[in-house]
Parts: structure tokens; C-alpha cells; sequence
């Protein structure tokens, strides 16, 4: 099979992507969740006009002298209104929040005022509508503030309880499903043998895929037999999982069993090998309704690749409006080589520079085995096929990481 480019595998792994059926969450629940359809207010916010200021609700054409003295009739609290209307000469005590009186246009603040028992005297002009919030300027009922497929905030959440939402529709988490494979892998905290190696490549992924709101499974490391990888395969299927991730075992030697295996368990397979760097032997196929990405085993190429793939595809079976990554243009920090047919996405260092240029500096070696300069990359810097060399400050292409 031929090397596939990365936009058409992209394609491929997002062909018919469904988002997840809709649940009801309580606004406790749904902090990051993605919302399934438009929510619209239920009241209108503020209900009727409020005072912006602590102080006194008069007829403006009544206070447009200094000088002017007023009645003082009443007064106004958050939640306490007046249950009369102010007429010529009169004005209502008034604190933030409280309604306006019937008959009141304008608010005097306090400082502009001096007491005198149960009048006072304004000391600056009154003005039409000032220091008054107007019924419905933050929204009216029905107005439809939250849209279906927003990846639902903090400030969100606090404006669907001012809109009067107890709880949300959102999508289901999908649930992704990690298989790794490989007899060289142990854990960390053991002491490796011979030929063995710290498994760490999990851990970076099941974070990556919950930071985009998916439920993850985590089906431990499958020995490096056809049966063991079949049975994992099989166990993410019967967890009803959206999303089969295996790591390691897609290429072609004698041991790389994942892709035997899933065409074993009737995994139409729509891709195995991707013209790009690193990340050449990842595979992309289906299994009844669940979608199987084989990730290398090579610690960058499985993030990178699970970064470029897995994370678009979850946006997507979870109902996002915004999917694919977003590219951002920088300044190279050193020269880069010409590149080959394959697509090179080169981990990179972000400095701001003094003019607030956005500079990224590829790290020195790109080795698809090094985890320290993985750690140490704030963005990936594209190099599309057969590009040439590229000197220290021309403009690239780049995808952030995570934070």
C-alpha cells in the first residue's frame, strides 16, 4: 500500500464521524462537556431596569439643578423593591442591584448628594437613564446565547444558570480504548531487563485523550502473540468503545502483529502507512461502529501521531463545532534542511521575541525516540513534502501543543 498524505488519511479517519448521543448533565457535570444543540434563555436578564449604583432613583427632569431638593419616599434593596411610583419633587434610596421605581428615570449617585433627614440636595445634575441598568441588557428570553457543539466553559456554565438552565444537553463522552503491545514493555517503577524498555507512551495519550473530553479505557499491554493482541481487541469492543488506540506492533516485522490481528477480527482497514515524519507506520480502520488507530511505538511518533488523528476524531464524536487543529505562522529559529516526500511535523521550542515576533526553534535532534525534547516542544513545525531548505526567520507553519 502506498504511502497516503496526511490530508487524505485525516480525511479517512474522520470519514462519517458522528457525534455521540445526547445527555442531560447538571451545570456541575458539564464543565468542559460539549454542548449537543442551541440552549436558549429561559428569562429576560436584568427583568426590569436596576440601578448600576448605590444611591438615589429620581425623575431626571426633577434633578437637573444643582441645588434641587428632594423628598426622600422610600427604599430599594437587591431584592427588596418598592411598591410605589415616585412622582414630582420625590426620590426612592436606592442600592446596586435594586429595581427601579415606577416614575424614576435616573439614579443621583450617593457622593453627589448631601442628606438632610428625609430629604436631600443634589450636588450635580441628574441625566435621562444614567447609572440604570435597562431591563434585558445582558438578554431577553429566547435569546440563544449558548450554541450547540461550544466546548462548554467555566463562564458558560455561569451563564446558563443566569439563563435559568438547572442542567444542559451535551454529548456523550466518547470512550476511547487503549491497548499497547509489545514483551519488551514494563512498567514504570520496575527495573528493565535485558532488551526491555519503560512503557510510557500510555500515559501521554490517556492524558491527550481526556484533555479533549473523552472517557478512556485502559486495557493494560498485550504480549506480543496474535491471541493476546485479538483478546485486547476484542475487550475494547465489547466495552462499547467509540475509539480502539493500540500502540506499537504496525510495522512490518515478524513481531508487529496489531494489524494481523485486526484483520483477524474483521477490521476493514482504510489506511496503513502515512507519508509522514515521524509517524510513517500508523494504520486507520473500522470495526462495526468502532474506529481503530494503530499508533507506532516509538514514544513521538505515537503522541504526534495520536496529537494530529486521535484528538480531531474525538472533537468530532463529540459533537464539536471546531474539529482539525488550527495552524499558526512563526518565524523559524535556526535553519532547516530540505525536506523528502514525506510530510516532517518538527517538534519546536516557542520564544516570544522582543518586537512580539513568534519564533520557533526546532530542537536539535528529531529522533522519534527522544521523550526529553518531546517534553521540552511547545508546537510542531510543518514541513510540507519536498520543501526546501529554509533559513533562520522565514515564516513556517505550526500546530501548539497542549499545555
Amino acid at each position: 500500500m502506498a504511502l497516503m498524505p496526511v490530508t487524505e488519511a485525516l480525511s479517512a479517519v474522520l470519514a462519517g464521524a458522528e457525534p455521540c448521543p445526547e445527555e442531560k448533565v447538571a451545570l456541575d457535570a458539564a464543565f468542559h462537556r460539549v454542548l449537543a444543540r442551541d440552549v436558549p434563555a429561559l428569562r429576560t436578564q436584568p427583568p426590569q431596569a436596576m440601578s448600576a449604583m448605590d444611591g438615589y432613583a429620581v425623575r431626571a427632569a426633577d434633578a437637573s439643578l444643582p441645588g434641587t431638593r428632594l423628598a426622600v419616599i422610600g427604599e430599594v434593596a437587591a431584592g427588596r423593591p418598592f411598591d410605589q411610583a415616585i412622582g414630582a419633587g420625590q426620590a426612592v434610596r436606592i442600592f446596586t442591584g435594586g429595581l427601579v421605581p415606577e416614575g424614576a428615570d435616573a439614579v443621583v449617585i450617593q457622593e453627589d448628594t448631601v442628606a438632610d433627614g428625609g430629604h436631600i440636595t443634589i450636588t450635580e445634575a441628574a441625566r435621562l437613564g444614567r447609572h440604570i441598568r435597562p431591563a434585558g441588557i445582558d438578554f431577553r428570553e429566547g435569546d440563544v446565547l449558548l450554541a450547540g457543539g461550544i466546548r462548554l466553559t467555566d463562564r458558560d456554565l455561569s451563564l446558563a444558570a443566569g439563563m435559568n438552565h438547572p442542567e444542559l444537553p451535551v454529548r456523550r463522552r466518547p470512550k476511547v480504548a487503549l491497548l499497547a503491545t509489545g514483551d519488551e514493555l514494563v512498567m514504570p517503577g520496575t527495573i528493565p531487563g535485558p532488551g526491555q524498555i519503560v512503557y510510557s507512551n500510555g500515559y501521554a495519550l490517556r492524558a491527550l485523550a481526556r484533555h479533549e473530553g473523552a472517557e478512556v479505557v485502559d486495557l493494560g499491554i498485550a504480549a506480543d502473540t496474535l491471541e493476546a493482541t485479538v483478546r485486547g481487541i476484542r475487550r475494547a469492543r465489547d466495552a462499547g468503545a467509540e475509539i480502539l488506540v493500540t500502540t506499537g506492533g504496525a510495522s512490518v516485522g515478524d513481531h508487529d502483529l496489531v494489524k494481523r490481528a485486526l484483520e483477524a477480527e474483521g477490521v476493514t482497514m482504510a489506511f496503513w502507512k502515512i507519508a509522514m515524519r515521524p509517524g510513517k507506520p500508523m494504520m486507520h480502520g473500522r470495526l462495526g461502529a468502532m474506529r481503530v488507530i494503530g499508533l507506532p511505538g516509538n514514544p513521538v511518533s505515537s503522541y504526534v501521531c495520536g496529537f494530529l488523528f486521535l484528538v480531531p476524531l474525538i472533537r468530532a464524536l463529540s459533537g464539536r463545532s471546531a474539529v482539525r487543529h488550527v495552524l499558526e505562522t512563526a518565524l523559524l529559529g535556526r535553519d532547516v534542511g530540505a525536506n523528502d516526500v514525506r510530510e516532517d511535523y518538527l517538534r519546536a521550542r516557542l520564544e516570544r521575541r522582543g518586537d512580539g515576533a513568534l519564533i520557533a526553534i526546532p530542537v536539535d535532534h528529531q529522533d522519534s525516540s527522544l521523550l526529553g525534547n518531546l517534553a521540552a516542544a511547545r508546537a510542531l513545525v510543518i514541513r510540507p513534502p519536498f520543501a526546501p531548505k529554509a533559513l533562520t526567520g522565514s515564516a513556517c507553519d505550526i500546530l501548539r501543543l497542549p499545555a
